[in-house]
């Protein structure tokens, strides 16, 4: 009858220890749940800023300034169910092609004109405080006035 005890003592051991480890896991795979979210990592973040941020400068010649408004483009047409990662446009440039100058979050939906590439441009951009990522570029006239 002995043996029988212990062996009932032991059994329980085993039991509790099973379910203390899978409580321990449950518990790991729920906080783990937590900080899986979608926000992007710093790497990421820094990849899609490049795109955007290699054209900023003073003195930027049109057909960089074309390029960038390609990129933006193709970059909203990517993302154009991710609101966060829409990128708007300001142009304020007087030395311009003739038609409408792109405004808002350009997609490919709507033609517009673009700069003239013989011009020069000042290009900046704004990120967004909250995920770190580029939400807003403001092409302007150079102020060199070549």
């Amino acid at each position: 009858m002995e043996n029988a005890s212990k062996a009932l003592i032991i059994a329980g051991a085993i039991l509790l220890a099973i379910l203390i480890i899978s409580l321990g896991i449950m518990i790991y795979q729920q906080a783990a749940g937590v900080v899986n979210t979608d926000a992007m990592s710093e790497v990421e973040t820094t990849s899609f800023n490049s795109r955007i941020s290699q054209y900023e400068g003073t003195n930027v010649r049109g057909a960089q300034v074309n390029a960038l408004l390609n990129q933006i483009q193709q970059n909203n047409v990517t993302y154009q169910d991710d609101t966060s990662k829409q990128i708007s446009v300001t142009v304020s440039a007087s030395k311009w092609q003739t038609g409408n100058k792109p405004t808002g979050a350009i997609d490919g939906s709507t033609a517009y004109a673009k700069a003239n590439t013989g011009a020069t441009y000042d290009v900046s951009y704004t990120t967004n405080t909250k995920t770190g990522l580029i939400d807003k570029v403001t092409i302007a006239d150079s102020g060199s006035g070549s």
